[in-house]
């Protein structure tokens, strides 16, 4: 998922509003080797059917999109870890806890963040490993990789591979003027390559890693690939509230 923009049209202005739609996939990118995003998890509804992204943050505590999670019962929702697949493979894992972030802004799409407790402690092993958190911000041009299962086009299906895409990452304030009237905040990390590459639907809450930590979840886009920046959450900008959160 990926809490998608739509422009609306106004008699003096155009603006972006948050849709219903809250699904993204990566466009433009590449299937992942097995084994190669061990922190990758895959977050599903009663149907058991894909919706989000997410990643291991420890035995414990996986880290995803508020976006995700805002509605749902922790009841009602599974993670899935090890496979690169979403038809077969994996461990299934039943959530005891779902927190998001008491100021979460479904409109202005902002502190988008949430933690989900595992019923039960992960076993971890080559295809199962957590994935170290940024602890200080990154700014423009730095290499980064997002993996996910969000739709190859939009609109579109849901890959059954994980795919992932090299991306740049952008300054804010590149990322303000690009995305323009809709608002980028420094607690936001963007990137942006090229046309026809980016982040879609079934993305969202995904991890973004630069430098083996992870630096960004995925929050908002313009659908999709179309040569605007995408928006992921700063992680650094919120350890804070993620290790309050895990530790309690």
């Amino acid at each position: 998922m990926f809490k998608l923009l739509v422009l609306v049209a106004t008699a003096s202005c155009t603006f972006a509003a948050p849709s219903s739609d809250l699904s993204w996939r990566i466009v433009g990118g590449n299937k992942a080797p097995d084994g190669s995003f061990p922190y990758q998890i895959s977050l599903r509804g009663l149907f058991d059917s894909h919706s989000c992204g997410g990643s291991i943050i420890n035995e414990n505590w996986i880290l995803t999109a508020a976006h995700c999670v805002e509605g749902s019962l922790a009841a009602t929702l599974t993670v899935v870890v090890g496979s690169n697949k979403l038809n077969s493979g994996g461990v299934k894992y039943k959530i005891s806890k779902a927190i998001y972030h008491e100021n979460y802004d479904g409109y202005l799409i902002k502190n988008d963040v949430a933690v989900l407790k595992l019923a039960k402690p992960l076993e971890f092993n080559s295809d199962v490993q957590p994935i170290p958190l940024a602890d200080s911000d990154i700014g423009g041009d730095a290499d980064c990789v997002l993996s996910g299962w969000g739709t190859t086009s939009y609109p579109g299906n849901v890959p059954n591979d994980l795919q992932y895409i090299n991306l740049k990452t952008l300054t804010v304030e590149d990322c303000q003027q690009r995305q323009a009237p809709n608002e980028v905040f420094d607690s936001q990390v963007c990137t942006l390559t090229q046309k026809g590459e980016g982040a879609c639907h079934g993305d969202s809450g995904g991890p973004l890693v630069s430098g083996g930590k992870q630096i960004g979840i995925v929050s908002w886009g313009r659908p999709c690939g179309i040569g605007y920046p995408d928006v992921f959450t700063r992680v650094s900008s919120f350890r804070e509230w993620i290790n309050k959160n895990i530790n309690e």
